[in-house]
This record gives C-alpha cells, structure tokens and sequence, in this order.
C-alpha cells in the first residue's frame, strides 16, 4: 500500500484493506438522536422490546430455565476442574505413581490423560442430553412469547402510524 502524504493524509481510501465500509458509523444514528417513544392509548409510553425482554427475564419461566441451567453447570464445571486438578497434581507430586505401568507401555498418566479426553466428549454429551430433556422446550417457549410479544407491539405500531397519516 502507498504511503499518505500530503493534504488528505488523514483520510480512509475504499482501496485500503482494514477499511470496513459497513463498520464505519454503526451505533452512530442517521440524523442524530433516535425519536421519543410514542405514547400509547393510555397515555403512557408504548413498551419497548427492552421492556419485552425484562419482562421476560423476570418472569418465573425464565428463572427456572437459569436454575436448570445453573444447576446443571456449575457441580458439572467444579467436577471437571476438581478432575483436572488432581491429574496435574498427581502427575506432578507422584511421578512414581503415574509411571506405574498397567500393561504393556501403558501406564497410569496415560490412562489419566486419556481419561481427560473422554471425559471431555463425556460431559459435552451429558450437557447437550441435559439442555435438550430440561432446557430447550421451555427456552423455546420463552423465545415464542418473546417473538409474539415484539409481533404485537410492532403490529400495534403500524396500526398506530397508519391511524396518524390518515390512511
């Protein structure tokens, strides 16, 4: 790439490689601060899709699919690393002990490591079995309320609008 010199040294060429066209601007608004939310039939002001999703995240649905999540997560994450551990410990404090051979050239630390690789692959499937028997529906039925709720609110809208122009 050509060096920059001169009175527009400063500016962004479209040929320059780590220039993203589409990046440029983002979060920045068109024409300045985003419009007020219009009021609703109530006077008060129409719900926005944050409200819909703190709704949500309130809702008693929602709590119980984060303490499924939870509770699936976190003995599963302290058993895997209390795992870990004591096979870095093991393998460093009693070297004596994982050189014991089991049969042939296979002896205890590689029987441990490749413990780690299976319980690995293990406990990927046990958490794909548990979202899917535990999770999935009711965050499936979080997602559909969610998806109506933004559906309504926006049919509302342009209910709203088209009563405004006079349509």
């Amino acid at each position: 790439m050509d060096k920059h010199e001169g009175p527009d040294a400063g500016t962004i060429r479209l040929d320059d490689p780590w220039y993203d066209a589409l990046a440029v601007g983002w979060g920045e608004g068109e024409g300045g601060e985003p419009p007020p939310p219009r009021p609703a039939a109530g006077g008060r002001a129409a719900p926005g899709a944050s409200d819909i999703y703190l709704e949500v995240q309130r809702s008693a649905a929602f709590q119980e699919v984060r303490s499924r999540y939870r509770g699936f997560v976190v003995p599963a994450t302290a058993g895997f690393l209390l795992w870990y551990v004591a096979y870095v410990v093991a393998a460093t404090t009693a070297p004596g002990i994982m050189a014991r051979p089991v049969f042939g050239a296979v002896n205890v630390a590689l029987l441990a490591g490749l413990g780690q690789f299976l319980s690995t692959f293990l406990l990927t499937w046990a958490y794909s079995r548990h979202a899917r028997l535990r999770r999935d529906r009711a965050a499936l039925d979080l997602r559909w309320t969610v998806f109506e709720q933004e559906r309504d609110q926006e049919r509302n809208r342009n209910r709203n609008q088209s009563r405004g122009t006079g349509r």
